[in-house]
């Protein structure tokens, strides 16, 4: 068994109780690979913000779990060699089975997460607690759910959304023993998170998404002060991203994403932690795309994994600063 901590990692136990406090959100982005993973922590290093590395299952199988520990290993160091010894959490993001997270806990994750959120009520807390009492034996956090999230993005899917009951919360906290806990007030997963006829359309015609339930993480809140909620299936689906992939070659329709002054004010409040994936995947696949269609005869890796993985650190740079709040807050 390899211990997180000898990786130089940490679980997100204080970086949560500070987030609360301090109205911001910790970032969790998913990789799959390098570029992706260089551009996560040079943004975090340069705006020194926390950070939660998050592996799905899907990326889990696509990059070896014992390459993913080295590659942990690796990114404390590249943050200590860029100067800022950032926190960093490695986590599985919906574990699917008590098999599938005990692996990660026992090959370096710091956090996992174990998704009962579509089984019934009675099966998702005994599956939930079984994850915990085997995770916090070694120190290591445990993140559930409640409630389903609509949309597709690797194993994880469903067509409609079923919205966390407050009611439940306070029961399943206390039966599982969970860490944090993820809810479902509207967002959803994937780059086609609603349909043209769930929104409205603004002066400029562009699609406009409901507003989130504010109402029920309010209710939750109520239930579990101060307690450490996530929010899955949160990227933002930047339209000029979406364009550059249509322009060059690309057919995304109607993609809209959750609007980034939702995302702010849910982050100051119990939301620590908000799940961004499908925007690193337009933002690489748009810069991909497009330098291969404005230069065919290219075939050297680098000259367009570079810009897209620039591409990327500006994006989540930004994502710091401006919409989770977590700049700065890295040495808190």
């Amino acid at each position: 068994m390899t211990s997180y901590k000898e990786l130089g990692l940490v679980n997100t136990r204080d970086m949560f109780k500070k987030a609360v406090k301090g109205g911001y959100a910790i970032p969790a982005y998913n990789f799959n690979n390098m570029e992706q993973l260089q551009a996560i922590v040079q943004a975090c290093v340069e705006t020194k913000s926390p950070v939660i590395l998050q592996v799905s299952k899907g990326a889990r199988d696509y990059a070896n779990i014992n390459l993913l520990r080295n590659m942990a290993r690796g990114v404390v160091e590249y943050a200590h060699e860029l100067g800022c010894d950032i926190p960093i959490v490695l986590h599985l993001d919906h574990g699917d089975s008590f098999e599938t997270c005990k692996e990660c806990i026992d090959n370096g994750f710091s956090s996992v997460m174990i998704d009962g959120s579509h089984l019934p009520y009675e099966e998702n807390v005994a599956l939930t607690k079984k994850v915990v009492d085997y995770a916090h034996q070694f120190d290591i956090t445990v993140e559930g759910e409640l409630g389903v999230l609509a949309g597709i993005e690797d194993e994880v899917s469903s067509e409609t959304s079923h919205y966390t009951k407050p009611e439940e919360v306070e029961d399943f906290v206390s039966k599982t023993g969970v860490d944090s806990l993820a809810i479902s007030v509207g967002t959803s997963h994937g780059a086609y998170k609603f349909t043209a006829a769930q929104c409205t359309r603004n002066a400029d015609g562009i699609l406009v998404p409901p507003e989130l339930r504010f109402d029920i993480l309010k209710e939750v809140e109520k239930k579990l002060p101060g307690f450490p909620i996530v929010l899955h299936g949160s990227s933002s689906v930047p339209q000029e991203y979406v364009k550059m992939i249509n322009e060059h070659g690309g057919k995304l329709k109607d993609s809209v994403g959750i609007p980034e002054e939702q995302l702010r004010k849910a982050a100051k409040s119990a939301v620590c932690k908000i799940n961004i994936d499908s925007d690193g995947r337009l933002a690489m696949t748009g810069t991909i795309r497009r330098i291969l269609d404005e230069k065919p005869a290219e075939f050297d890796p680098r000259k367009y994994l570079g810009p897209a993985r620039e591409a990327l650190k500006e994006m989540y740079m930004h994502k710091n600063k401006y919409v989770l709040g977590s700049a700065g807050h890295a040495l808190d």
